[in-house]
């Protein structure tokens, strides 16, 4: 009997990258809806099909979920982040819950020095302007990149990046995140600084860690006011580490002048009090996406779940630590 691999969903067209890759390998491919389904609804498609392997884009994939597949060899991430997983349910049955964690590097810093660029030469603002029948050139308040400092809110693989991009600007750049090092900073050629003396020199704060307990509400009303007046805020990484309560108190009162949101923390509705404020540039959690980088993740996603369910190691394992706490 075929072994099942359940898609959740994609956020793409179709699923023929999929799979092409798992039935090239003997295996069955079942796809739940495009558009993430219900935690309960992925449940019950765990429940009908008894999957040997999960695949999920967005939809949550629930300890209930992990629990209704006896035969559960891995739960796999298209993408990054680990928010939507029970990691610590798959852990506690030693099943592998992976991720495709540098297939959009490239992408998501540039996004967000797309941001910092659109926001320094005034690209948003202005197109607004002359679409709405305004031609000032004399109202510039333009800025060179060059000459500010940018604050890095994690030191990941994409946070690094940034770095190197905006290192070619002549930016000067600060980093803070509890796992880098004085000489690994020195070597990356950024600073590493504790998080509120980053925000309080930062010209531009970008946010690249990972949503985790500790990191839910990382910068709020607090953290915002520390930041120099007239600064810039860009998130690309997860949007419940941005209180947007708090980003739209410090646009309205001018303590942000703009801030920059590829995520948000209610997505994807899009509070009315966000939209309202002019210095406000949101884009709908595409910062990862281009033609190579889902490409590229489509296929090593895949790629893992024929490999672990072959018999072999993943590639990418996130909990082994956990699983093996978990075996003790």
């Amino acid at each position: 009997m075929q072994a099942t691999v359940l898609l959740t969903d994609y956020a793409w067209p179709d699923d023929s990258v999929e799979r092409a890759i798992v039935e090239a390998a003997g295996l069955r491919l079942v796809s739940g809806p495009a558009d993430p389904a219900s935690a309960d609804a992925i449940e019950a498609l765990v429940r009908e099909h008894k999957p040997a392997a999960i695949l999920t884009c967005w939809a949550r994939v629930s300890a209930g979920a992990i629990a209704a597949a006896p035969d559960l060899a891995i739960v796999a991430r298209l993408g990054v982040g680990l928010d939507n997983i029970a990691v610590d349910a798959a852990s506690a049955r030693n099943i592998p819950v992976t991720n495709v964690p540098d297939y959009c590097v490239e992408e998501v810093s540039d996004h967000a020095v797309g941001f910092a660029l659109a926001w320094t030469r005034g690209l948003v603002h202005f197109d607004r302007e002359v679409r709405a029948g305004r031609w000032v050139p004399a109202d510039a308040r333009l800025r060179r990149l060059g000459t500010l400092t940018c604050g890095l809110v994690g030191f990941g693989r994409i946070a690094r990046a940034t770095a190197r991009k905006l290192g070619a600007f002549g930016c000067r750049l600060l980093a803070h995140d509890p796992y880098l090092s004085a000489g690994a900073a020195e070597e990356a050629g950024v600073q590493a600084r504790s998080l509120d003396s980053l925000l309080a020199d930062s010209d531009i704060v970008i946010v690249h860690a990972p949503l985790t307990e500790d990191t839910h509400h990382l910068i709020s009303h607090a953290q915002l006011a520390l930041m120099r007046p007239g600064g810039l805020l860009i998130n690309v990484s997860r949007g419940a580490i941005v209180d947007t309560d708090a980003v739209v108190a410090a646009l309205a009162s001018g303590q942000l002048s703009a801030a920059a949101l590829d995520v948000l923390e209610s997505e994807p509705a899009v509070p009315a009090a966000l939209l309202a404020q002019p210095g406000a540039m949101c884009t709908p959690h595409v910062a990862f996406s281009s033609d190579a980088s889902l490409l590229e993740l489509r296929r090593r996603a895949a790629e893992e779940v024929v490999r672990v369910l072959s018999g072999g190691a993943p590639q990418y394992p996130c909990n082994l630590r956990q699983m093996r706490g978990a075996a003790q």
